[in-house]
């Protein structure tokens, strides 16, 4: 008779996975809550106790972790000396372990839980069964998932378990205990005060892609644990995303994030916004933020920090979009994108600043840093300028400069009643930056006299002042910390623009 160890947390479909095994002629050892749970569904169970000859002690710490048990997953019925052993110590094998772990993450997740109770989640029996079956997989089938419980019941039902299946779950297994061991590693390891030595990325495979940046390359869609991230998405309607709509679509809900307590609308392209705008709904917040550059709008994704209703889906209604992306839509709105095949609407929660660490991929290795939060403060601001900004001024500095963080470095942006009118972004010198978005919002036909701007970092000469000030710009926001800070200010009291100096620089590379 084949026998199976049964010991999960996860009780999900376990009755009915042990129903089966019965209705195959297993016999069942179990342990515990696991037991009790199998022998109340009417299934005889031996309990791990029986087998071992030892009682669960130091409050279920110690049960499973012996030789009966452990040499009944270990050992190799096709080697003569394994089986006597076997027989020399009475000692029978498994042939399958389900078992999954004490929910060391959802413990941790809970803002509520104290150290001690963390660690008490920490599962040792579950990883070392875990890890023996699997080693041993061509004998014993290691069983972690629930969602494989059907599979492996539709194959022992027509026989046995095949190799390459028995590999695939062993495979999971290893990969399930090591993003186990990860957590708990991450947890016991502080970051707060200091990077730490090691870091481990666990992620599991969510979609394959089509294709890559490019369609010579393969790509698929790898998640974290992370709340509020690319992992929460849900596609409402329209194409498979391709790998550029997820780059494109992360960078925009990054960016409306910016203003958490008023409407915002991004249009980007290529990672970058070509458009920013705040409005009193989300309807006239994209008609701002598509007026800021009209042609570049041309196949972006649109994104709103809002639930996005008919009349913003309307007034999307004559642009090419290959993504609109919100926390919510109404239903209304939905109906009115389903008459467009080719959009596609995604519902994603807006990205909240969050302390934790930051992972920019390099090739052979990651650059890790403290994620980016904005931060509204104006505590270190200072005007360096003879005149300050007026009430008016000072209003669209701060938008200017919630926006700029949003935008490639070099970065400079042009702004005019909580709208970008014209965006340099991403240029190798900061004046090329500065000309670019002058020649932006005059290309889309926006007046920059009035205007201010807003630079995400110092500016190294005069001449972006400059600049801006034959384009009409009469304030300015910017980090400040250049050696020649006291150049470029002169410029600005001479050409009558005023300058804020916050002493936060905001690259985005």
């Amino acid at each position: 008779m084949p026998r199976a160890l049964i010991s999960v947390s996860d009780k999900r479909g376990i009755l009915a996975f042990a129903e089966e095994l019965a209705r195959l002629g297993w016999e069942l050892v179990s342990t515990g809550g696991t037991a009790a749970l199998l022998r109340q569904g009417g299934l005889a169970v031996t309990a791990v106790a029986q087998v071992t000859g030892f009682p669960e002690i130091l409050d279920g710490r110690v049960k499973t972790l012996h030789p009966a048990v452990h040499a009944g997953l270990l050992a190799r019925p096709d080697r003569a000396e394994h089986v006597r052993q076997l027989e020399q110590h009475n000692i029978r094998r498994f042939d399958l372990v389900a078992v999954n772990l004490y929910p060391f993450q959802a413990t941790i997740a809970n803002t509520g839980t104290t150290f001690e109770d963390a660690i008490e989640n920490i599962d040792i029996g579950g990883p070392s069964m875990l890890r023996s079956a699997a080693k041993n997989f061509e004998f014993v089938l290691p069983v972690v998932d629930p969602k494989d419980y059907p599979k492996i019941i539709e194959l022992l039902g027509q026989g046995d378990v095949d190799f390459d299946t028995r590999r695939d779950l062993a495979a999971k297994v290893f990969a399930h205990t090591a993003d186990y061991d990860n957590a708990i590693a991450g947890y016991l390891t502080p970051w707060q005060d200091t990077l730490p030595a090691r870091v481990v990325l666990s992620m599991e495979r969510r979609q394959v892609l089509r294709y890559g940046e490019n369609p010579q390359q393969r790509a698929g869609l790898y998640v974290t644990e992370e709340p509020r991230g690319i992992g929460d998405l849900s596609q409402r309607q329209g194409k498979e995303l391709s790998f550029n709509n997820l780059l494109d679509i992360d960078a925009a809900m990054l960016a409306v994030a910016a203003w958490p307590n008023r409407v915002a609308c991004a249009v980007i392209k290529h990672t970058t916004p070509c458009g920013l705008a705040l409005g009193r709904n989300a309807a006239e917040a994209f008609a701002r933020a598509r007026a800021s550059d009209p042609v570049s709008a041309f196949g972006s994704v649109i994104a709103f920090n809002t639930v996005v209703d008919r009349a913003a889906a309307d007034a999307m209604a004559d642009l090419f979009i290959e993504v609109v992306v919100a926390p919510a839509f109404h239903a209304d709105a939905l109906v009115r994108f389903a008459e467009r095949k080719n959009i596609r609407v995604v519902e994603l929660p807006v990205a909240r600043a969050k302390t934790g660490l930051d992972w920019k991929k390099i090739r052979g290795g990651f650059l890790i840093q403290d994620n980016f939060a904005f931060n509204h403060a104006e505590d270190g601001w200072r005007v360096a300028t003879a005149r300050a900004p007026t009430a008016p001024e000072l209003n669209d500095l701060r938008f200017a400069w919630a926006a700029v963080s949003t935008v490639k470095s070099n970065a400079i942006v042009l702004v005019s009643g909580e709208q970008t009118i014209g965006i340099g972004a991403g240029q190798m010198s900061r004046i090329d930056a500065a000309f670019l978005a002058v020649h932006k919002a005059r290309q889309a036909g926006h007046a920059t006299a009035g205007a201010v701007l807003a630079s995400d970092g110092f500016f190294p000469f005069a001449d972006g002042v400059e600049e801006a000030a034959r384009a009409g710009v009469r304030a300015i926001i910017q980090p400040g910390g250049s050696v020649r800070d006291a150049e470029v200010i002169d410029a600005a009291n001479r050409l009558d623009v005023a300058m804020l100096l916050t002493g936060i620089r905001m690259f985005r590379h």
